[in-house]
């Protein structure tokens, strides 16, 4: 009888050392990590890009001014001082040397780092790190300061500044710190002590002096860059901030216009619900089938008119209160007229076409856009003359609103108002699939011109 149980096999054990406990790293060790990671990637990782100056804007201050060719030429701008700035730092270089050749190769060494920061600007810092100890090691006279000879402090100085400007500071600080890191190395092989030449002039070490000059530079162009990033995010604040109120005044608009049409459907359904429930009463005997359509009808009506009011009754406030009065109508804007003359804007009406009865969402929104053109005129033309105009047409109703300039001088000041007025009147306009055109007359006045549509049909339900 043989043995069928099965053993179960342990795994080895792992060698000695195969398995490193974890060691948590202390902050010191990250935070010189991600410096060095910073590093790398700021100087190193595609230091020699291709990334072109891009042109100035043509809207600036100084380019408003010109006209015409010289608008172009000032978008060329920057390209122009830079440029200016590398023969400065050439002409710096070659100043004081004999030799024609020497002369030529030192204002070469000086200019190209300079140039080059239009097209690679952080490849530009690594070749006047590279220039500036061929340019002292040319200059053999002893004459000159080191380790940064005239030129070659020149042309660091405006590398710095530029690319500062082109780059984020995290870059120019790096740049910056391995400028004086340069520095001291190159005074610790060289040795610490200056001389004195014939004239007794002193020449010795002179990175604390490039240190402090760019250190001042770059200071600069930080609080340069700090002041344009906040002037960014304030201008794009106020974009978000005037979208957002823009969409809160339509939604506010909407929210009028639904309470309005809301009162308005609300009545006529009611007037719906009763006649279909007198109705049957005013028939002698009527047939079962009447009073049943007639009791269908009344149903349908008040189901309507609970669903519109749960559905519509949302955009009411809290203390929304229904008006006591109807709503207003094109009849009444006799009423309307003589309280705006009382608050100070002289005013004509001029009725052209027959004066029908129209829908009533149809007036009451002709009535309230003739009421803000009015509100408008008396905040921005105060003291001037108004004109309305109602024009009864066969497709429609037109509506003409303008007033003059506000007269010179004036002891009332415009007032500025909340910009709502013309949203709201287009917001009517477009419900009712009407057209509106608003804008400053050739007199200095505004004109604010409306169509609304009306179907026959609509117009002889009315006038019935």
């Amino acid at each position: 009888m043989t043995d069928t149980t099965q053993t179960q096999s342990t795994p080895p054990e792992p060698p000695e050392g195969a398995y490193e406990p974890y060691k948590p790293r202390s902050p010191e060790f990250r935070a010189a990590m991600d410096a060095l990671r910073g590093l790398r990637q700021d100087l190193f990782h595609d230091a020699f890009a291709y990334r072109p100056l891009p042109r100035a804007s043509g809207d600036g201050p100084l380019a408003r001014r010109m006209s015409g060719r010289m608008r172009e030429y000032a978008t060329w701008t920057p390209h122009a001082l830079i440029t200016a700035a590398g023969l400065l730092a050439m002409l710096i270089a070659t100043s004081g040397f004999l030799d024609a050749g020497v002369s030529l190769v030192v204002g070469l060494l000086a200019l190209a780092p300079v140039l080059l920061t239009m097209a690679r600007p952080v490849g530009a810092f690594w070749l006047s790190m590279a220039a500036t100890p061929l340019a002292a090691a040319l200059d053999s006279s002893g004459d000159s300061e080191w380790p940064w000879p005239a030129g070659a402090f020149a042309c660091q100085l405006f590398v710095l500044t530029i690319v500062a400007i082109r780059t984020r500071p995290r870059a120019t600080a790096w740049m910056w710190l391995l400028t004086g890191v340069y520095g001291l190395v190159a005074e610790s092989i060289l040795g610490g002590y200056g001389n004195y030449d014939g004239y007794g002039h002193y020449f010795g070490p002179n990175t604390v002096e490039m240190l402090f000059v760019s250190a001042i530079a770059l200071l600069a162009v930080t609080v340069w860059h700090i002041r344009r990033d906040a002037r960014q995010e304030v201008t794009a604040q106020r974009t978000v901030t005037a979208h957002e109120r823009s969409r809160r005044t339509l939604l506010e608009e909407r929210t009028t216009i639904a309470r309005e049409l809301h009162d308005v459907v609300a009545h006529h359904m009611s007037v719906v619900a009763i006649q279909a429930e007198a109705a049957p009463y005013r028939v002698e005997n009527p047939p079962p089938e009447l009073e049943r359509a007639f009791a269908t009808i009344r149903e349908n009506a008040v189901a309507a008119l609970t669903e519109l009011r749960r559905v519509l009754g949302v955009v009411r406030a809290e203390d929304y209160e229904a008006p006591d009065a109807p709503q207003p109508t094109l009849a009444d804007l006799d009423a309307l007229l003589a309280n705006v003359r009382e608050a100070g804007l002289s005013v004509d009406k001029v009725v052209t076409g027959a004066v029908r009865e129209l829908p009533q969402g149809v007036e009451l929104s002709a009535y309230r856009i003739v009421q803000e053109a009015l509100s408008n005129s008396l905040r921005h033309a105060p003291g001037a003359d108004a004109r309305v105009e109602i024009g009864y047409v066969l497709g429609g109703l037109g509506v003409r609103v303008v007033n003059g300039p506000p007269p010179e001088p004036s002891l009332i000041k415009p007032s500025p108002g909340a910009g709502h007025g013309i949203t709201g009147m287009r917001e009517r306009v477009s419900m009712l699939s009407g057209e509106m055109t608003a804008g400053r007359t050739d007199d200095g006045g505004y004109e604010v011109a409306v169509f609304l549509p009306v179907a026959v049909a609509e117009v002889r339900e009315g006038d019935a």
